[in-house]
């Protein structure tokens, strides 16, 4: 059956990139004439005197067809054309596929690599090639790479497989497709198997974009060749396209060129399983998983604009940290008092009973895991979820996956169980060490990895939990062997994820180097000695006694709730490990404050040894700072600005608040970088966006822009948003923060909310914090958030307030509440809104989530009824 053009009115197809070509096939076909249909936009760069760098060939999977390239066909004349890096795309549509010919052949997954290799033949490709594939189309792509080495610079994926674990069942959707009575019924017969896979995408497709990807398919004789990819998927070691599977599997892994994966993480079929294969095979790999897309990845998601992105940085070698000549691992001072009896941890007991463990302790213990861990199977590189509160297993665990070059995944449980079971499917550890409750999540929420136990589970538990083994078994029969060699300062160390305040939570990759970076600027700006006691109240530093060499202690709270620690576990805390420093988030300052009439006299006594506080994470107020210096009169309080990409950029002390507090600067002062960090700010343009060069001059409002020796290497498998976070930043590694601020003539930093949070009124960019604390010193308000409604570029600011005392329901604010606010804020309010209480996160307890307040208030205000946000 010769090939057709495809139709002229597809929705986004232009339709002069259609292209026919008559090839000689290969293999099965060889002699054999095949008719071909494929786009093309060579001659659409040739028209406008462009000559393409190389040729990206695009190859579509079951069962769709080159229509799924169409944006990026028509992206890349439109890039070039507008003096960007240009590329010829060649998206083909396979044989049996879309409207290329259809024939009696069954085409097994060696005859589609022999019938692509034909095709490249025949129609010249214009300088290097960079495959790109998805589902089935990317094994078909990367067997042509393995074929054709000498012509190939890169290749690209969107999701799919080139192998399959022994014993894991392949996809149901694929089991039920291939069944016995349902392939020809399911995927031929009738357009069951495409509407399933139409209906993946998210959003919906629209109607006549999926009419589009029907238009080859509208007879069973043209579906004969979805039934046939179906029947072709190897589902065992007998199947006539295993072996040609299994080359590709293992030829991929001697490629070694640049690779994009973008991946749909919620592909029913393909899902991050597939992924981590992938990058065991090709570790050189750049991954950016979109959250929130599916299977039909180039419908649900920018992988057009991504793909181009990448292709032009194409290059440019990431910047690497240059350790420090005398690092130090974070582990050093732990084995420097690997025979110090003193304390080092305390575990402090809800019911009252504390577990002290000292030096020497903890180093048997790190020692002995890690060679348990080792002799387990862990190895330099796995990945190693800890769902373990913090205490005394928890830091030994660390430390012993760090010694051997285990790589820790450590996200907030205050992320919920949905977004802690986002991150962890993010990462795909290889291995899940969990409490009880930790484990019982992941069994019923199917997180992956091996399951490990932090204590021996009776055996039909640990059965029922999918555990394999515990720490106890690891460490019995520990006989003091050697431990592998120790990973270098530039090795992947952690993964720390974000508290998913300002969108789904990101992992932060740190390597040995930046982690150890963290101990030695804190060490630094706050003369931490061995002789030092910490409370640490804030889980991104519970873990660092011993890497400071000073002991710690962590308060009974609920650390997935930071707002539950009280100002009785903080003194029993201080008391219990003499303690002279107290960390503590902005979420259990505030609780703790509130706490503070339950405390003893003697309680109150044992809290005056407190020389330092520190709250750590988010800006927190002048008013509450001070109420918590009254808790710890001796102490000097601080406050520490940074974020999970950079723990430590600057800090103030509690005089140095007072001090802004008269100064004429808008915002929250979180006064100067700290030793080895270097701050700019991007200006905002005119529609609220900081495209201005990052600068250090004083009084310009944008985006703030910071540089550290403990600045996190890269956001993990997130590639677009590694890039975005490092675009137009001077020399050396930088990170765009998303905050938005000033630096004032003092070089102290002003904090005046996030980028999202920026109102683009008719008058220009306005940040939010300034007026929120005019509003703020209103009598009657406890918090308030300026928000915008209305049109980009005419927003007009809505503010909403938690009042004193507190309403019961969220509403229209009283007449003389309203004037107050109106007459405290120096830029026009059209509303002013009442909530029970601001949304924030659960970690910080105080950033709040304007851009869902924005949307609540529009619409409240264009006449939807009246509800909680």
């Amino acid at each position: 059956m010769p090939q057709t053009h495809a139709p002229t009115d597809l929705p986004g197809l232009d339709a002069t990139y259609s292209r026919t070509a008559t090839v000689v096939g290969r293999g099965l076909d060889a002699g054999v004439e095949r008719h071909w249909h494929y786009l093309d936009n060579g001659d659409a760069l040739t028209a406008a005197g462009i000559e393409p760098e190389g040729t990206i060939l695009a190859v579509h999977g079951n069962p769709t067809w080159s229509y799924m390239w169409r944006s990026l066909v028509a992206a890349s004349v439109t890039a070039a054309q507008a003096g960007g890096r240009a590329w010829r795309v060649v998206a083909v549509d396979q044989l049996e596929m879309g409207f290329s010919e259809r024939t009696s052949l069954r085409r097994t997954l060696r005859q589609r690599v022999d019938d692509l290799a034909a095709f490249t033949a025949a129609v010249p490709l214009t300088g290097p090639v960079i495959t790109l594939g998805h589902d089935w189309g990317g094994v078909v792509s990367l067997g042509w790479a393995t074929e054709h080495t000498a012509d190939l610079a890169a290749t690209m994926l969107l999701n799919t497989a080139v192998h399959h674990d022994d014993g894991t069942p392949i996809p149901a959707p694929l089991r039920l497709a291939g069944a016995r009575g349902m392939l020809g019924a399911g995927s031929v017969n009738t357009t069951a198997f495409l509407d399933v896979t139409l209906a993946l995408a998210s959003p919906p497709l629209e109607r006549d974009v999926r009419d589009a990807y029907r238009a080859p398919y509208l007879s069973a004789e043209r579906r004969r060749g979805i039934g046939a990819f179906v029947a072709d998927i190897p589902v065992g070691p007998s199947h006539e396209s295993f072996s040609e599977l299994t080359r590709i599997a293992d030829g991929i892994r001697d490629l070694g060129l640049p690779t994009l994966m973008l991946w749909g993480p919620k592909d029913p079929i393909f899902s991050d399983r597939y992924l981590n294969d992938l990058m065991t095979r090709m570790p050189q790999a750049d991954v950016h998983r979109f959250e929130g897309a599916g299977h039909l990845i180039a419908e649900d998601a920018p992988f057009a604009a991504t793909v181009l992105s990448w292709l032009d940085a194409l290059g440019n070698s990431p910047l690497e940290v240059a350790p420090a000549a005398a690092f130090e691992p974070l582990w050093s001072r732990l084995d420097a008092r690997a025979d110090d009896d003193s304390v080092a941890v305390v575990e402090m007991g809800a019911d009252g009973t504390n577990r002290r463990v000292n030096w020497q302790q903890l180093d048997d213990r790190v020692r002995r895991l890690a060679e348990g861990l080792h002799r387990h199977g862990v190895r330099r590189g796995d990945r190693v979820s800890l769902l373990v509160p913090p205490g005394a297993t928890l830091t030994a665990v660390v430390y012993a996956c760090l010694r051997i070059g285990a790589v820790v995944v450590v996200a907030d449980a205050g992320l919920g169980a949905k977004g802690l079971g986002r991150a962890i499917r993010g990462a795909w550890p290889r291995f899940v060490i969990g409490d009880l409750r930790g484990l019982t999540a992941a069994r019923v929420l199917r997180w992956p990895g091996e399951r490990i136990s932090t204590r021996s589970l009776p055996r039909a538990s640990a059965a029922a939990l999918g555990v394999s083994t515990s720490l106890g078994d690891l460490i019995r029969g520990t006989s003091g062997t050697a431990l592998p060699p120790e990973p270098e300062a530039s090795e992947a160390a952690a993964i720390l994820f974000t508290s998913g305040s300002t969108g789904p939570a990101k992992g932060a990759l740190y390597t040995h180097a930046q982690l150890s970076g963290i101990r030695d600027a804190l060490v630094k700006q706050f003369d931490l000695t061995s002789e030092s006691g910490l409370v640490t109240g804030f889980a991104p530093f519970a873990l660092l006694g011993p890497a400071l060499g000073a002991r710690s202690a962590t308060p009974d709270m609920d650390v997935s709730a930071p707002r539950t620690l009280t100002a009785r576990a903080v003194a029993a805390a201080v008391t219990e490990s003499d303690a002279d420093i107290v960390f503590l988030s902005p979420a259990a300052v505030l609780n703790v404050v509130a706490t503070a009439d339950e405390l003893s006299p003697a309680a109150r006594a044992d809290l005056e040894s407190v020389r330092i506080f520190l709250s750590t994470g988010a800006p927190i107020s002048e008013a509450l700072l001070q109420d918590a210096a009254r808790l710890m009169p001796n102490a000097e309080p601080h406050v520490v600005y940074g974020m999970t990409e950079c723990l430590l950029v600057s800090d103030i002390t509690l005089d140095g608040v007072h001090g802004a507090a008269v100064a004429p600067d808008s915002g929250v002062c979180v006064g100067r970088p700290v030793a080895g960090v270097s701050v700019r700010v991007s200006a905002l343009d005119a529609h609220g966006h900081a495209t201005g060069e990052p600068s250090d001059t004083p009084g310009v409002l944008g985006e703030v822009v910071v540089s550290a020796p403990h600045l996190k290497q890269r956001y993990d498998r997130l590639w677009r948003t590694d890039e975005a976070s490092t675009r137009d930043v001077p020399a050396g590694r930088w990170h765009r923060t998303g905050d938005v601020g000033h630096l004032d003539a003092d070089g102290q930093l002003w904090i005046e909310g996030r980028l999202p949070h920026v109102i683009v009124t008719a008058d220009g960019p306005l940040s939010p914090v300034g007026t929120e604390q005019q509003v703020e010193a209103v009598n009657a308000v406890r918090r308030a958030a300026i928000v915008g409604i209305g049109p980009e570029g005419n927003r007009q600011c809505v503010a909403v307030i938690e009042t004193v005392p507190g309403a019961r329901h969220a509403g229209i604010a009283e007449p003389e509440v309203t004037r107050a606010v109106r007459a405290a804020a120096s830029v026009p309010l059209v509303a002013v809104l009442v909530v029970t209480e601001l949304p924030t996160d659960i970690r910080h307890n105080s950033k709040i989530d304007r851009v869902a307040l924005s949307v609540w208030a529009d619409g409240i205000l264009s006449g939807q009824k009246m509800r909680t946000p």
